[in-house]
């Protein structure tokens, strides 16, 4: 008879299949996390995956949710910090770049991993929220100060979009290394800064 789990045992062991399956993901992308491949990993049963989750899609938006909350909480503490709005705002630019370049996998599975059904799971689609807050709240700041000037709803997607694109291509390899990601950031946001200042 199936020894019977307690609340604690079902999240313990949730919690290491998701790191196990964010481990797959990261060595063997998308098509290596099974949950044959899963149950091998953590020296199960085939079958003892489904009595926690329903299925591989179930599994990767657990992992992605994770993700998603760990990089808006390093987003929210760096704008948080000390300092003008100026200051905190670049610290979260900086906050996102090291998230992106340290926690490479997580940030993988977060934009490059596309779920069709992600409306189905409403800790992801809460996370991915918060996620996309954070991308526009240190904006607000600097345009009620008067620093910047327009939509903080539009500045803060240009401002993503810009560090984004540098992340992803540092993590492809495109990127110059005499050049430096962290420069390009900084010589994108400065550039960005001056296109959105107040004119008059």
């Amino acid at each position: 008879m199936p020894r019977v789990l307690s609340a604690d045992d079902v999240a313990d062991f949730r919690e290491r299949l998701c790191e196990t399956a964010a481990r797959l993901y990261a060595v063997k992308g998308p098509g290596g996390v099974t949950m044959r491949e899963l149950a091998s990993a953590l020296g199960v049963s085939p079958m003892t995956p489904y009595r926690y989750f329903h299925d591989k899609d179930e599994i990767l938006a657990a992992v992605r949710t994770r993700a998603f909350d760990c990089f808006a909480e390093a987003l929210e503490k760096a704008a948080a910090g000390p300092g003008t709005a100026a200051e905190r705002s670049h610290a979260v630019g900086l906050a996102y770049m090291r998230f992106g370049l340290e926690e490479a996998s997580s940030y993988r599975l977060m934009f490059d991993l596309s779920q069709p059904c992600e409306d189905a799971y409403p800790d992801l689609v809460r996370a991915m929220a918060r996620a996309n807050a954070t991308m526009t709240a240190h904006v607000r700041a600097l345009v009620d100060e008067g620093f910047l000037e327009g939509d903080p709803e539009l500045i803060g997607h240009v401002f993503w979009a810009a560090t984004h694109g540098a992340v992803s291509l540092q993590l492809a390899g495109k990127l110059d290394p005499r050049i430096g990601v962290d420069t390009i950031v900084h010589a994108a946001g400065r550039a960005l800064v001056e296109g959105f200042r107040p004119k008059s």
